[in-house]
């Protein structure tokens, strides 16, 4: 047997694994050449014809027929054929002889036989062997051999070599291996996550170029995450046709991330039909999906059935949507027994759901424990839900300790309370960092409350040589504008004086006017200061009586004033005694010469 030469192609497809892709019918012609090639080798071997004995052995193995095969096979390795010893190795492998199979292929392997290096090499990893297998493989791997490249990385992927299993995986994906292609471009995907934002993006494009040589093979899974890695950066036309390959070929995942496409795209019924495809094949997010829009179109028997498939499926978002959706029914027992179940099972935003179940119910007792669960384990809501329920006792310190850590994960309303705590302990600083976080997250309040931490600062405004106020708008301003714009009804008085400062009487009754319509007693005062300025006195009655009316003291007296000069004195004693109740002291002592001074002129 040393003197094995390599007469014949080795017989290389993975011990026959049959393909799950069926191949196509051969037509007449090739089936009578393949007839015709097997007669003359059949005559060659009867002659003692060796290469034609290993191949007609091989052909016959191929066709599935194992006794025809085994005689030819064991001729040409007794003439020492290293490719019939493998090919022999493969066949007594089908027929369950392990043992005898590993035997010939250590002999072929021995001879040089690559492919036989990976058959000895995967069944000693079978059988536990994993030096002795990692040795047969490396053989093959080093000699050039595709799969035994691959088994080699994954052996060592196995062992947690993470270096030796990307070098292999490699070299298989180089040498055409789909999967092998597909698990490089995994692993450089996952080092992209733990590494710096270039290396990253290195990585990613890397790993891209892998899913597409394994997605362009036929991998649907390498389809998928080809498909995942554009819709991120934004290429969704292209991302679109990846998940429609994948989902073609069976990808349950693909099928639901399309049918996600289609609905931003604002093609539900298109989306619809992709979630069914792949809720039916146990797609849990899927099913959701399917739930959310019935339950949208109002036929929440139908919302409540997918949610229930999104269950069995193994999603647990499924109890919790059952939960939302009984609750928007008023069905609040069924709703917290669904919270229950999902929270039960790990899903914070349920638990944090139940607790506000719990809370509106009155029992505060037990809904904390599950805003705790849900805050541990990562609920921004829950920690901020937190901050509320220890504010409402008066445990200031847990309460801050709560929206600090709801703050830091991007809470809005969190930052406002954490720059409100910081203000009153006079930590402007922080106060101001909080603040501006809250404010440019969105939050009017917080963006009030950093223009007038802003304002206080703010040093009297220069002047030009020739005395004329610089009209430069300052950050403070910008703030109040942002929060005004927002409807805020303080922030809308303020800009609406800093207008009327600068001279712009059309701006500052603007604002003015839109904070006393949104109900600001101040807006509907200082409008009513502006038209009376501008000779409208009737008009800016109406806004102090508003005014007065929110219970505004010096809107009441200007109302007393306007009624005396007219010579309603009942009237304008009216509105004095009303000044007195509402002040404030210096109000209420002007409106009491007022009053005292009309009573006397009624009595006289």
């Amino acid at each position: 047997m040393d003197g094995m030469g390599d007469k014949a192609t080795l017989f290389e497809t993975g011990r026959f694994v049959k393909s799950s892709v069926q191949e196509e019918p051969r037509d007449a012609g090739e089936a009578a050449d393949e007839a015709a090639e097997e007669l003359r080798r059949r005559l060659a071997a009867e002659t003692g014809d060796v290469e034609a004995m290993s191949v007609l052995g091989a052909m016959l193995l191929r066709r599935g027929d194992l006794d025809g095969a085994e005689p030819h096979l064991r001729a040409a390795t007794t003439a020492g054929d290293r490719a019939a010893a493998n090919n022999l190795g493969v066949l007594l492998h089908q027929r369950g002889y392990a043992d005898e199979a590993a035997g010939w292929w250590r002999i072929a392997a021995v001879a040089g036989s690559t492919a036989a290096a990976h058959a000895l090499g995967r069944h000693h990893r079978e059988r536990g062997d994993e030096p002795a297998a990692e040795y047969w493989l490396r053989q093959s791997a080093e000699q050039g051999h595709t799969l035994g490249a691959y088994a080699l990385a994954d052996l060592l992927e196995h062992r947690g070599d993470t270096a030796g299993a990307e070098r292999w995986m490699r070299a298989a994906a180089e040498r055409g291996h789909r999967e092998g292609a597909y698990r490089l471009a995994r692993a450089l995907e996952g080092r992209a996550t733990v590494r710096e934002s270039d290396d990253g993006t290195a990585l990613v494009g890397e790993a891209e170029q892998w899913y597409r040589q394994a997605a362009a093979r036929g991998h649907r899974r390498a389809a998928l995450h080809l498909g995942t890695i554009l819709e991120r950066r934004g290429d969704l036309k292209e991302a679109g046709r990846w998940y429609l390959t994948s989902a073609k070929d069976g990808e349950a995942r693909a099928a639901c991330a399309l049918g996600f496409l289609l609905r931003d795209a604002g093609d539900s019924e298109s989306a619809a039909v992709w979630w069914l495809r792949a809720a039916q094949d146990g797609d849990g997010n899927a099913a959701n999906a399917l739930g959310a829009l019935h339950a949208e179109r109002g036929e929440t028997q139908t919302a409540e059935r997918w949610y229930r498939a999104a269950m069995d499926a193994g999603d647990i978002n499924g109890a919790y949507n059952l939960g939302l959706l009984c609750a928007d029914q008023g069905r609040t027992g069924q709703a917290e027994q669904w919270y229950r179940r999902a929270a039960y099972a790990g899903h914070r935003e349920a638990a944090n759901a139940l607790a506000i179940l719990l809370l509106r119910a009155g029992d505060e007792t037990g809904a904390e424990p599950w805003f705790s669960k849900a805050a541990e384990t990562g609920s921004v809501d829950a920690a901020f839900n937190l901050g509320i329920l220890h504010a409402g006792r008066g445990e200031e310190r847990s309460a801050l300790r709560w929206y600090e850590r709801a703050a830091a994960a991007g809470h809005m309303e969190a930052a406002l309370q954490v720059g409100m705590a910081r203000l009153r302990e006079g930590e402007e600083n922080e106060a101001e960092r909080f603040l501006r976080c809250a404010a440019g997250g969105g939050s009017a309040e917080a963006a009030y409350r950093l223009a007038t931490l802003l304002d206080a600062r703010r040093p009297p405004e220069p002047e030009h040589e020739l005395g004329e106020p610089v009209n430069r708008r300052s950050e403070c301003e910008e703030w109040y504008e942002r929060a005004a714009s927002q409807g805020h009804r303080r922030a809308q008085v303020r800009v609406g004086m800093l207008a009327a400062a600068r001279g712009d009487v059309v701006e500052a009754a603007r604002w003015y006017r839109e904070a006393a319509e949104a109900g600001s007693r101040n807006g509907a005062f200082n409008l009513g200061l502006l038209l009376a300025r501008e000779g409208s006195e009737p008009e800016a009655a109406v806004w102090w009586t508003r005014a007065a009316d929110a219970g505004h003291g010096r809107a009441a007296l200007r109302l007393a004033l306007v009624y005396a000069r007219r010579g309603e004195l009942a009237e304008g004693q009216r509105w004095a005694e009303r000044a007195v109740g509402l002040g404030p002291v210096a109000v209420a002592e002007r409106a009491t010469r007022l009053r005292d001074a009309l009573r006397e002129e009624l009595s006289a």
